[in-house]
Order: structure tokens, then sequence, then C-alpha cells
């Protein structure tokens, strides 16, 4: 698994690549290990593992018709587009894996927006994004693998995942059937006999009068033989080929079996006086070594402090400006929120404005319009003409008025003037 190989990474490795994801920080960049370009695809692997464990095939790749990403998927450049978008599907569901809401991103959003979300959640799990945001927009690298991998162990963390000890098969042993041989025989027959020759001696009583009696017999028998045996008639021939006849059946072949703990103690001989020989090589050169490191550690510790006198007024220089820096960052995150608000008020003026300019393009398009004109013209003549009218009627009212009072006043006149009033008038009356 990818994690065996992340832990047999050296330690002078592990520590440029945990500088390598402080780069761009604005500290000082240390030299980077000759394996640290290749920790990202350690990483990968290790992050694919994780999000098996996370379900991630059956939760989100089925859902959103994606396509399984490769094991060393974002360690190198396929497609910038689709990796980014893919890495920042897999972050927006890590983050509701681990317990926060965030919305799914979608195609058409801001890139720089969706990024700083992401960091923003991953420093909120106690996680350092000390890296600029733009090392991310290009869907791959280091710092992709690292944000994906942190977040896939926070999900892990959250649902509470724990890794258990292995549980290895049991293997069950085929016993070994040695076939039997006259003329072979093992270590384990010879341990056997001989284990049940000590215990049949120790079994029985030895006399020693008896055993002195026995022995004086076979000398005796023994010196009779060998006096018969410097008178042998046998023929040399006829020994030879008896001997080249039983000569196989003599033969005893003792076969080592490696179960044996003979062989094993054999062995650990062997090593151990391989290993006297060797460190007694060894341990010479590796007494210089130790020296000529003592001796370096030592100049560099000198060399060091000779430096460190040395800058010292750029070391303070270098604690003044990043002081500057972070006054700096603060009066621009404020003015950043005061630029904010005035946007706000820009876009609600510039609302107002357009409101203001509808209403005067209305207004003017009603008075370059000769219809009210027009129409005010006509209700003019037609008020005229009723004048006019109004006039003549006014007239022949005030001349049949004035005949009417003419015409009473000579009536009058004419009744004040006649002295006599004729009497069929008066009954008339």
């Amino acid at each position: 698994m990818a994690a065996a190989a992340a832990v047999a990474t050296p330690s002078g490795l592990e520590d440029a690549v945990s500088r390598s994801h402080g780069e761009g920080a604005g500290e000082a960049v240390v030299e980077r290990g000759p394996g640290a370009a290749y920790h990202m695809f350690v990483v990968m692997e290790d992050l694919v593992e994780k999000l098996k464990l996370l379900r991630y095939e059956e939760e989100l790749l089925r859902k959103n018709n994606l396509k399984p990403p490769s094991r060393h998927y974002f360690a190198l450049p396929t497609n910038p587009g689709e990796q980014f978008y893919m890495f920042c599907t897999l972050a927006a569901w890590l983050i509701n894996k681990a317990g926060r809401h965030f919305e799914q991103p979608q195609e058409y959003d801001d890139p720089n927006a969706t990024i700083s979300n992401v960091l923003s959640e991953l420093r909120s799990f106690g996680r350092s994004a000390d890296f600029p945001p733009s090392k991310l927009k290009s869907g791959y690298g280091e710092h992709v693998c690292y944000v994906l991998d942190c977040l896939a162990e926070e999900a892990l963390k959250y649902i509470g995942f724990t890794w258990k000890r292995p549980t290895y098969p049991v293997e069950e042993l085929e016993e070994e059937t040695v076939p039997e041989d006259d003329a072979e025989l093992t270590l384990n027959k010879m341990d056997e006999e001989f284990v049940e020759e000590e215990t049949d001696n120790e079994e029985n009583f030895i006399d020693l009068n008896v055993l002195k009696a026995q022995t004086y017999r076979l000398d005796l028998n023994e010196s009779a033989k060998q006096e018969d045996i410097l008178e042998s008639t046998t023929d040399a021939a006829e020994w030879s080929l008896e001997v080249e006849r039983v000569l196989p059946q003599l033969k005893v072949t003792i076969r080592t079996d490696n179960k044996d703990w003979r062989i094993h103690v054999d062995q650990m001989h062997q090593h151990k006086s391989g290993i006297e020989s060797a460190l007694k090589e060894t341990k010479g050169f590796l007494d210089k070594l130790h020296n000529e490191i003592g001796r370096t550690l030592e100049k560099i510790g000198s060399r060091e402090k000779y430096i460190n006198s040395q800058l010292e007024h750029l070391v303070q220089e270098y604690r003044a400006a990043q002081a500057q820096l972070s006054e700096a960052r603060e009066r621009y995150q404020q003015g950043n929120g005061g630029v904010t608000e005035r946007t706000r008020l820009l876009s609600e003026v510039t609302e107002e404005l357009e409101k203001v300019k509808q209403e005067m393009e209305e207004k003017g398009s009603s008075m370059t319009d000769g219809a009210p004109l027009v129409k005010i013209k006509q209700s003019l003549t037609k008020l005229k003409q009723e004048t006019v009218q109004m006039d003549i009627r006014i007239g022949v009212v005030e001349h049949t008025l004035l005949q009417s009072q003419l015409k009473e006043k000579s009536n009058m006149t004419r009744d004040m003037h006649a002295t006599i009033i004729p009497e069929s008038a008066m009954g008339s009356y």
C-alpha cells in the first residue's frame, strides 16, 4: 500500500517534503531532497486508498456520472480544466463528508472564489495552507494532492474510521512423506534410534562383574578370530566380486533436513562469525566517519554562529519587513472591506440613476411628441367657434331685450299721454 511507502521514506526526504508544502509563504525555502519530486505520487496513491475507504465510487462517481481517476491523476498534467473541475468536486464532497456544509461547485463558477472557500474550510480544520491559491488553479501538482489528502483524513476522522490489525490466513502445513529406503537414513531416525538405545541402557541395571567377564570372553574370541583370519584361504578375486556385489547395499546416505535444529544452529554460528568479521572491518570506518561527522558538525556550528552574528542586522530588517507586511495586509483587509461596502453603495446609486434616466427619457419622448399640441390647437379653434356662436346669441338676445324694453316704454308713454280712456276699454278691464 502507498502508506507503507510513505513510512519507508528517509527522514531527510520527509523534511524536504514537509518544507515543500510551506513553499511560497514568505519564508526562506530550504533545498529539497532528490526524492521530493516523487512524493506527490506517493500522496496520490495514498489518497486513492482513502477515497476507496470513503466509498467515493458509489456516493460520488456514480451519482454524477464521473470516471474514476487513475492512481496518478492529480500528479501529472493531462487536462487542466477537467482536473480542476474534478478537484473542486472531490474537495466539496470531502468537506461535506467531514461534517461541514459546502455547496457543490458548478462549471461556470468563479475559480478564485471556489479556491478561497476550499482553503478557508481547510484552515478551519486546523490544517496549514501556506501557499498561494494560484497553485490550485492548474488542477494538478503536489499542493492539489496535499489539500485532497488532508480533507480525506478529516473525513475519515469524522466517520470514526480506525485501522485494525491485519488478519493473516492460517496455512496448514502439509506433512512430508519420506519414502523408506534401506540404503537411506535421516537424521530424525538416527536421533530416535539413539534415544531408544539410551532409554534401553538406562532401564537395564549393569553388573560390573558380569561386564568384566563378558569383556574377557570377547577378548579371547577376538584373539582366536584374528589368528584364524591370519590363516585365511579366501580367494582375492572372489573377495573383490563379493565386495562389488554388496557395495550398493552397504552405502548409507544421510539426507539433510532443513527443519532440523542442528542446521539452524550451524547457520547461526556461520552468520555470527560473518557478522563479527564484518564488524571488525567496518568498526574502524564507522569510528573514522563518526569523528569526521563530529568535526563537521563543530565547523557547521561555528560557521552558523559567525553567520548569525554577521547577519543580525539583516535578520532584524527582515523581521521589521515582516511586521510591516502584516500591517499592510491588515490595512488591505480593512480597505478591501471598505471597497466592498462602497461597491454596494455604487450599485445602489447606479440603479437609482438608471431609474431617473428612464423617467427622463419617458418625459422627453412625451415632450417631443406633437399629438398633444394638435389636440390643443383643435380645442382652441373649437373654443373660438363656440365663442363666436355665443356672441351671436348674446347679440340676438340683447336686441330682443332692447326691442321689448322699447316696446314697453312706448306703451307706457302712450298710456300716460292718453287723456280719455274709452269705457269699452274700461269694461274690458
